[in-house]
């Protein structure tokens, strides 16, 4: 490029020549490029690769209202998802699971107590969730479900499970993108300064 006219000092941006890779383009050699993907990212709607559904995010607000009234009534279990298909024994965890309280754990989908010295194949890959709280969902338990939503996010990295004992169905929330039925998650795009 020989020259560029008719642009505003605010989006000139400063060129790096440096850079001799024979792939740089125009906008990673005057770094556009991370503007445009940053752009590209906050204003286009995502989808689910393995489901074509339109990814969603919620507040804790939206969760516990969605709990109370998906699930009014029934008995549930709300899950932190602690491991998310690896390989590993994952003694250390379960035993500062056990440590920290907890007592029940869902992995591979089996519901299991935390006992000491519980190992795992750690040749095979797991899911390993722990449960948080145990309760029905109605509006008394409301701050409860409240306090748990928050536990639950802490461990979960900002994910969270829903379990219903009766129909075995689990529904998956997070503050992040995520697929509303695979509950694959993605942080948001960072922000530039």
């Amino acid at each position: 490029m020989d020259s560029i006219e008719g642009l505003s000092p605010v989006i000139a941006i400063e060129q790096k020549t440096t850079n001799r890779n024979p792939r740089s383009t125009v906008g990673t050699v005057t770094e556009v490029y991370d503007f445009l993907r940053l752009l590209f990212a906050r204003t286009a709607t995502a989808y689910s690769l393995a489901t074509n559904e339109p990814m969603v995010s919620y507040t804790d607000d939206e969760i516990r209202a969605q709990i109370l009234e998906r699930f009014a009534g029934k008995r549930i279990a709300l899950l932190a998802p602690v491991v998310r298909a690896r390989k590993g024994h994952y003694r250390e965890l379960f035993e500062s699971m056990a440590k920290q309280g907890y007592l029940k754990a869902r992995v591979n989908g089996e519901w299991m107590d935390i006992t000491r010295g519980i190992r795992l194949d750690r040749y095979k890959t797991h899911d390993i969730e722990i449960v948080i709280d145990r309760l029905v969902a109605e509006p008394e338990s409301e701050e409860r479900i409240k306090k748990s939503i928050l536990t639950a996010m802490r461990l979960g990295k900002g994910n969270l499970m829903v379990a219903d004992y009766d129909s075995t169905q689990v529904v998956h929330f997070s503050r992040n993108l995520m697929c509303p039925t695979t509950g694959v998650s993605y942080p948001e795009p960072i922000k530039y300064q």
